[in-house]
């Protein structure tokens, strides 16, 4: 018997509304649940809230005031260490290396939909292999 499939939740941390509505959008027709948080404070107040039940986080790295998306990646994996990111940034791509999470991925603006869906599952996919030798399947 198959069981049923469970969509992934994502959390989406974006400040600007209309992206974050069509970044949003764009993940449910892909068959993704989507958790929206306009600034890192909110997201990060997602993340205490219950880490676990999200898939991966996907990140704006300039949020306006308060937490920056690289605070936000590093909360995440204080959290849930195995959680796939994707930061999105218009003009922060150089400080990837140095703010970025290991194994995170960097998207920069603008970006078509298929290099973040590209993205996701690609982290996914690894996350979930990863989980499997971890337990020696």
């Amino acid at each position: 018997m198959m069981e049923p499939h469970v969509a992934q939740l994502l959390l989406l941390v974006e400040d600007q509304p209309l992206l974050r509505v069509e970044t949003e959008d764009m993940l449910v027709e892909q068959g993704f649940e989507v958790i929206s948080s306009l600034n890192g404070s909110e997201g990060i107040s997602e993340l205490e809230r219950d880490a676990a039940r999200f898939s991966a986080v996907i990140t704006d790295v300039r949020l306006g005031s308060g937490p920056t998306g690289w605070d936000v990646g590093h909360r995440v994996r204080e959290l849930v260490p195995t959680m796939p990111v994707v930061y999105i940034t218009a003009d922060s791509a150089d400080e990837w290396a140095a703010n970025g999470v290991p194994g995170s991925v960097l998207i920069s603006k603008p970006f078509v939909p298929m290099q973040l869906i590209t993205a996701i599952a690609t982290l996914l996919n690894a996350s979930t292999m990863n989980d499997a030798v971890s337990k020696g399947s």
